[in-house]
């Protein structure tokens, strides 16, 4: 006898939302989290975030859903990120967020969700976590 609920049944609108992916398709792991949704049999809703940016509401809410801060979702490793003058120490929340959606090159990716759900796909594997 299994003692863990089956999520489908205690969270079905959860379970029954479709999975959006933000997806770059120049990213080996954005590609490879979308392969292994797809050989689940799960086709998500693609969003190149790079072409149609987030809001400023919408990154506040994927940071509440995985629980982490806006430099934690930040590639500091990119050229934009030193361009605008990337010292944390020197940026509050709002203006990190605001330069995610300025930038949208610099949110780590990819980004799944799924209701009120998220995950960040580092590894690509996480993605799985929403199935």
């Amino acid at each position: 006898m299994d003692i863990l609920p089956d999520l489908r049944v205690a969270y079905p609108a959860v379970m029954n939302d479709p999975i959006t992916l933000w997806h770059n398709p120049r990213c080996s792991k954005s590609r490879e989290a979308l392969a292994l949704l797809r050989a689940q049999g799960v086709e998500p809703d693609i969003r190149d975030y790079q072409r149609t940016p987030p809001s400023v509401a919408e990154l506040e809410g994927v940071l509440a859903s995985l629980g982490l801060e806006p430099l934690q979702l930040i590639r500091t490793d990119e050229t934009v990120w030193s361009d605008i003058g990337g010292d944390p120490s020197m940026l509050d929340r709002v203006a990190l967020i605001e330069a995610m959606v300025a930038h949208p090159v610099l949110i780590q990716r990819p980004l799944a969700l799924r209701g009120n759900r998220a995950v960040l796909g580092r590894p690509p594997e996480r993605v799985l976590d929403l199935l």
